[in-house]
């Protein structure tokens, strides 16, 4: 089993557990919701690049809703089976879907009070590792200041370079790639100047 096919997997058993009416961390989206955008993301390639693309969104967000509007079990188990065969993400699954799969989960896990950063494998955190300085160059990339990214075990990486002042972010690669994607839910050092930290706190991280 993958990387990918297992977060695919800790998801899916998230969302049967959770139910669909469940909140998560994406704004008003209920893990209906979530699973609906997972569906579209793979298998409606038609309506997949509004995701990412400001001026396809509402096309996309139709497409969505009528997905949304199938039973929740039936999308689970489309989630569950992952893309389909004919779907470019099959053969890209191992590469694009560890972060995806990851942050999404994390998105259902965190929306509740009691939530605590699971165990991860040594594999997954180096994978995420990787995916998180290629995602922070792109959501520190309107830092007034430089951002570092640093692990407890020292590795570390520059997504914003920027004379003089600081932020250094310091964490596990899951919670570093969680912020990077825009989620505050998480277990993260700040160092630096209080008004820069407060400045990369308030970035808008999205892509």
């Amino acid at each position: 089993m993958t990387l990918a096919q297992h977060e695919r997997a800790e998801l899916v058993s998230t969302l049967t557990a959770v139910g669909e009416s469940a909140p998560t961390l994406c704004g008003d989206w209920t893990a209906k919701d979530l699973a609906a955008h997972l569906v579209v993301r793979e298998r409606r390639l038609d309506a997949a690049p509004g995701i990412l693309l400001p001026f396809l969104s509402g096309y996309t967000e139709k497409v969505q809703s009528n997905v949304a509007a199938r039973p929740y079990r039936d999308l689970v188990a489309e989630v569950a089976s992952g893309p389909p065969l004919w779907s470019p993400f099959k053969v890209l699954d191992p590469l694009i879907n560890v972060g995806e799969m990851f942050v999404h989960h994390e998105d259902l896990r965190r929306a509740k009070p009691e939530w605590a950063p699971r165990m991860l494998s040594v594999d997954l955190q180096n994978k995420l590792w990787s995916i998180a300085g290629l995602v922070g160059r792109l959501a520190y990339r309107a830092s007034p200041v430089g951002v570092d990214l640093v692990t407890p075990d020292g590795r570390t990486t520059t997504v914003k370079k920027a004379g003089g002042r600081r932020v250094v972010l310091t964490g596990a690669p899951s919670e570093l790639l969680l912020h990077a994607f825009g989620r505050d839910a998480v277990v993260l050092d700040f160092s630096g100047d209080p008004a820069d930290v407060a400045a990369v706190q308030g970035l808008n991280r999205s892509f």
